[in-house]
Parts: structure tokens; sequence; C-alpha cells
């Protein structure tokens, strides 16, 4: 039979969770996991899981693959998340590290891993069923057959959870952070699937906070800043990079150069002081090298959440803090989310 697996649907940010009356036919809501996006082909021979980039995944879950041949009730194509879980159960969260350790070159240690952070899929949407090819179908439909399909399959693979009541939907965005979540996601119910197009939305936490500009980044043209590393400080006085700010105009990097120039920190010869920040399996190949500065600027960014003891993603600018005291930019002032068991979100 075979499936060509199509690109995935994607989502646009929206501010607030959407009442039904934005769209025909209202939504349908669900948590968004934060995972690996990821599209599962079984034709009852063959597992292929298939990426929102160029790079399957096949490869790096053997577990999943070995879960879905013997799981599957029958041929099929979903759209789902991979996701791996720590804690003891009563007190799990997603652990984006734990996941994004599982790509890896080495089959040996793919195995290992495999074996020391298994994987789960949550499962949100069916592409094709048997011959049939659901792409066309409402959503309503698709999540109708989904839950035919695999409400009853056992672990490691789930069915997310959905609701019609927006003030639900609310109250998952605040608690299911928790548990390590991403925000909510709103899918129009009387929608087919749109391959490559953001046709859902999603809404994410945002915050601000203010963190100090410790270096910057050469723009990968060579001219002006391409980007803020910043920092926090912890209760006993250390500060520590949490992150970058990036996403500025031409004109925007070029200023920027003449702007944190006098914060430059210079050796005794006059040169610029130049750090590095930690390589990772992402960044074997990469210029990881920054023009250090006198941690004295303060900016205040708009964040999503922490992991760790760093921000999930890039942060976004949002004004300079000239009122603040770079030593009163703490931990202290982030939001703290409460725990929530990421095994209530699976049931």
């Amino acid at each position: 039979m075979g499936y060509d697996i199509p690109a995935p649907m994607l989502a646009k940010s929206v501010p607030a969770v959407p009442e039904h009356g934005k769209v025909a036919g209202g939504f349908s809501y669900e948590p968004k996991w934060d995972g690996f996006r990821a599209l599962v082909s079984w034709d009852g021979t063959d597992v292929e899981i298939g990426s929102r980039g160029a790079k399957p995944l096949t490869r790096y879950f053997p577990e999943l693959v070995a879960a879905f041949a013997e799981i599957l009730p029958e041929p099929c194509l979903i759209d789902g998340e991979v996701v791996v879980a720590r804690g003891e159960p009563g007190a799990q969260r997603l652990d984006w590290e734990a996941l994004s350790q599982r790509i890896h070159p080495a089959a040996s240690r793919v195995t290992m891993l495999s074996e020391q952070t298994p994987a789960m899929f949550i499962a949100f949407d069916l592409l094709a069923r048997g011959d049939r090819d659901l792409k066309d179908e409402p959503f309503s439909e698709r999540r109708a057959q989904l839950v035919d399909l695999l409400g009853d399959v056992p672990h490691p693979v789930h069915v997310t959870r959905t609701t019609d009541d927006p003030d639900l939907a609310r109250r998952w965005l605040a608690e299911f952070e928790g548990a390590g979540l991403d925000g909510v996601i709103a899918k129009p119910l009387a929608q087919a699937y749109a391959p490559n197009k953001r046709t859902m939305f999603k809404i994410k936490h945002a915050r601000t906070a203010d963190v100090v500009v410790l270096g910057y980044r050469i723009h990968k043209s060579g001219r002006g800043v391409g980007s803020l590393l910043v920092g926090l400080y912890d209760g006993e006085g250390r500060l520590h990079g949490v992150g970058g700010v990036s996403a500025f105009t031409d004109k925007r990097r070029l200023e920027l150069i003449d702007e944190l120039e006098p914060l430059v920190e210079r050796d005794d010869a006059g040169d610029a002081v130049v750090g590095e920040t930690d390589r990772s399996r992402f960044s074997a190949s990469k210029d990881v090298s920054f023009v250090r500065l006198r941690p004295e600027r303060v900016v205040e960014v708009r964040y999503d959440q922490l992991e760790g003891m760093r921000f999930r993603h890039t942060v976004q600018f949002e004004r300079w803090r000239p009122d603040r005291e770079a030593r009163s930019c703490t931990f202290d002032q982030l939001e703290s989310v409460g725990a929530y068991d990421l095994g209530d979100v699976l049931d």
C-alpha cells in the first residue's frame, strides 16, 4: 500500500484562545505538546516516521517503530508528536532536553537512549486509514476516525484529549504548563487537512523578563549584530547565560554595533575580548564565539518558558530598560509554574 507523507499542517500564533464564532463550524481545542512533530506511516509492513523538516526520525526512535508495528490495528497515516517524559508517576513532566539528545549519529547511542529515555507518541490527527484518504475530510470526521482507530491502543501511543469548551481550554493553558506542555491548539472543526498551511491557531505562554546583555554575535553576513546574548544573576551573584535575542533589521544590526561599543570588554592591547558559548550536538560545526560586553545594560524581553536555567526558545526584544540595575536582574523575577502531572494530561 504505502503512504506518501505530506508536509504537516501548521498553526499561526494568536494572543488568546479563540471563541467558536471566529470560524464556521467552531473549534476543537487540545493541548500543545512540546516535542518533535511527526507523521507516522504504517502500511502493514514498514514503519516510517517523517518530520516537519527534511530529516526522517525513523532511525532515532527504534522503540516507537517496534511499538507501531505491534499495536497499530491497521495501516494508517497519523499526525502527532514524539515526546519524552521524566519523573515518577504522579509527578511526571515532558523533558525536552532528554528528547533532543535522542537525535544522535551513533547507532549504539540511539539504542542505549531508546532504553534509558523511551519516547511516546501523542496522536492528534488521522490522514489515512487503510485505503481511505482522510485529508479532505473535516477535522471532526478525522478526529472521530482517530479515536475509533487508536482509542484503545496501549502505551506508548496516546490519543490527545480535546474539548469544545473554550473555558476549559483556557484552564488547560494555565495548568498543563506545569507538566511541560507548550500551550493550546485550536483546530477548526470543519476544515480539511492543509499541508504546510497555517490554518490552525496556537496559543502559547508569553511573559516578559528584564535580562542583562553580556555579549553579541556578529551577523552571518559579517555586518552588524546578529544576536544579543543575555543573562540573569542567581542568588549568589553569579551571572548565567540564559539565551539570545535576534531578528533585528539590517539597519538595526548596524546601529547596535555603535550603541554597544562603549560596553565592549578589551584586553591590554585594546582588542575586543571574545568568548565562546557552550557547544552542543546542534552546534558542533557552528561558530559559537561572541564579543564580550560589560554586564551593565538591561533589556526587557518576551519569552514563553524556561527549561532548566535557559529560555526554551529565542526570546524577543521588547525595550531597553535604562532604569534597571543589571544586578537586579535575577531568576527570582521569573514566573514560577505550578507542577502538574503529565499522567493527568494523558488521561
